[in-house]
């Protein structure tokens, strides 16, 4: 709407409890340049956004494991099967 307006973490919580990473669907990793000035790794936990520091053992130990599972998945899709296309041979 305004071009001064941006989504970026005020504060952040140096502590997270582990059940609490459990439930993450889904993260962004929050730079300390440009317009944000605070490093931060931000969760989404059931629409909810929570800030977190970067530094913290037990989040660097779970982004390391699981920036392959969140980021690229996806809804499970059912391919179609190709069927081959044959021509007759025609017997001259």
């Amino acid at each position: 709407l305004f071009p001064g307006a941006f989504n970026c973490c005020t504060m952040i919580s140096e502590e997270i409890p582990k059940r609490m990473l459990r439930r993450v669907e889904r993260f962004e990793i929050q730079k300390a340049d440009g317009l944000c000035h605070l490093g931060a790794v931000i969760l989404y936990i059931e629409d909810k956004k929570f800030c977190v520091s970067p530094q913290i053992k037990k989040v660097k130990k779970w982004m390391k494991k699981m920036k392959h599972k969140i980021h690229r998945r996806k809804l499970h899709v059912r391919k179609q099967r190709r069927t081959r296309i044959t021509k007759k041979r025609q017997k001259q």
